[in-house]
């Protein structure tokens, strides 16, 4: 079967690029004046690599290759915890896990923390404020309710959180996608209102897997039905770094760990692979069609040139490479996430840009806020990406940032270190004695090479460990 993805799909990829241009004059003065409206899409387990845009050479995004096109890519984005709770919880706070404590088996986020959000912050500055979705988060119980109901309202004027991929029963008895249910939500919440500025985070439960059933193909990946028969005609290529070697060069303990354990759940055999790398881009490719779904109500409701759009990726994902599967670690498959920002009000000089920049997680609150006029506190750890955006020189920008994974978990390793432009140090701190990985990006792309017993490195590694322990110190006192 042939794909169903449409060329109404593919335009409205870049209709939106145009959107502002096809308001009535004083349509477009008010939007080029007013607050903008804020969409924040996150995917989930969606590493930088799995997006046309990012030239990967057969899987269908057109959509948000659209926003691309007409919109900032950030080519060096990362999360600085590769798992979905400790990630979200970056992504509303502005703070590293070091310092808001959330994990998965972690007290929830403190409501100080909470009340000083993006969402939050927007809605006491006359934001509407709108959450859909996986929510992936606790959040600390205010005296005398409820933690994912009070704590929630003061941060969010409409809250609809489900969690698990796949299908969800409606009222009236059918299955729905939550990718489409997602776009349903969003569609009400645009046409809901026009008489003040809003900020809503569309958090898509893809392309994550179910975890309980790994059932090849749609039982462990569930696709959207208008994906059925996507990418039938591809065979899938092979992880890059997918020899044996690979792996049988890793200590026993990331052997041992579960991205080897959930490399046995989804890519260990040739027809496994390929059933579950075909559902898994199904998955995407259905997110990109619920997107451009959402695209064309801001259209029809005359919102499209003055909505700021972007994109991003929770954590990254193996896919078989290095014979892991999953996130957690410190690899570049594992750290590394789309990002892609779209502001229609942005100067056709400033569009279609791929930025270089290291681009965090951590500054995606700060950046909303910026966008949105709002001030940032004084103790977010990230840095608002507006200035990059509008295409102004930055001095000073970041040369490395603090990367960690502190989840209480025998098969997930803990580990903190750092990654620079060139050189990247990680720590598993937990290890008798700890172990320690020095890669060098410039001559080792791949990171196969561990330099941290080779002599010629030893000033690198001195100067790598200094700085992880002054980071990890730094936003261990801000807690």
């Amino acid at each position: 079967m042939k794909s169903r993805f449409t060329r109404r799909d593919f335009l409205a990829g870049t209709a939106g690029a145009a959107a502002c241009a096809m308001l009535p004059r004083a349509a477009r003065a008010q939007a080029n004046t007013d607050r903008p409206n804020i969409i924040f899409f996150l995917i989930d387990d969606q590493r930088n690599d799995t997006l046309g845009c990012a030239g990967h050479p057969f899987v269908k995004t057109p959509v948000v290759d659209g926003l691309a096109a007409a919109g900032v890519r950030f080519r060096n984005a990362f999360v600085t915890t590769s798992i979905c709770a400790a990630s979200r919880a970056t992504l509303l706070t502005g703070l590293y896990e070091r310092t808001h404590g959330y994990t998965f088996g972690k007290p929830p986020i403190s409501r100080r923390h909470a009340l000083a959000s993006y969402p939050a912050l927007l809605r006491k500055a006359g934001y509407r404020t709108g959450f859909i979705g996986k929510f992936g988060v606790n959040l600390e119980k205010p005296a005398g309710g409820d933690a994912r109901g009070k704590t929630t309202d003061e941060m969010f004027d409409s809250f609809s959180a489900f969690s698990g991929p796949g299908f969800k029963k409606q009222a009236d008895g059918t299955m729905r996608h939550t990718s489409e249910i997602c776009g349903d939500q969003a569609e009400t919440f645009i046409q809901a209102g026009q008489d003040q500025p809003f900020c809503l985070s569309v958090s898509f439960t893809a392309v994550h897997a179910v975890d309980r059933d790994k059932t090849p193909g749609m039982g462990h990946y569930p696709w959207p039905k208008a994906m059925d028969g996507m990418y039938d005609d591809i065979e899938m290529p092979p992880p890059r770094l997918g020899d044996p070697a690979i792996f049988d060069a890793h200590p026993e303990f990331l052997k041992q760990s579960m991205n080897r354990d959930r490399f046995f759940w989804r890519w260990d055999a040739p027809e496994k692979y390929q059933a579950n790398m075909r559902a898994y881009f199904r998955m995407l490719s259905g997110v990109d069609r619920v997107i451009g779904r959402i695209r064309r109500a801001l259209e029809k409701n005359g919102q499209a040139g003055n909505t700021i759009l972007i994109y991003m990726g929770d954590n990254g994902y193996y896919m078989g490479d290095r014979g892991f599967a999953g996130k957690w670690s410190h690899y570049e498959q594992s750290l590394r996430v789309p990002l892609i920002v779209y502001d229609p009000r942005l100067p056709q000089a400033q569009r279609g840009k791929v930025h270089d920049a290291i681009s965090l997680n951590v500054d995606v609150p700060a950046t909303i806020l910026e966008l949105a006029g709002v001030d940032v506190p004084a103790h977010y750890q990230g840095r608002s990406l507006v200035p990059l955006l509008r295409g102004a020189a930055v001095d000073g920008w970041r040369d490395d940032f603090f990367c960690e994974h502190l989840m209480e978990r025998k098969e997930i390793p803990k580990w903190e270190g750092v990654r620079g432009k060139r050189y990247v140090y990680a720590r598993y701190f937990e290890q008798q004695p700890a172990y320690e990985f020095l890669h060098d990006l410039q001559t080792d792309p791949d990171q196969l090479k561990n330099l941290v017993s080779d002599a010629g490195h030893a000033k690198i590694l001195a100067k790598m460990r200094a700085r992880c322990d002054e980071l990890r110190d730094e936003y261990a006192r801000a807690q």
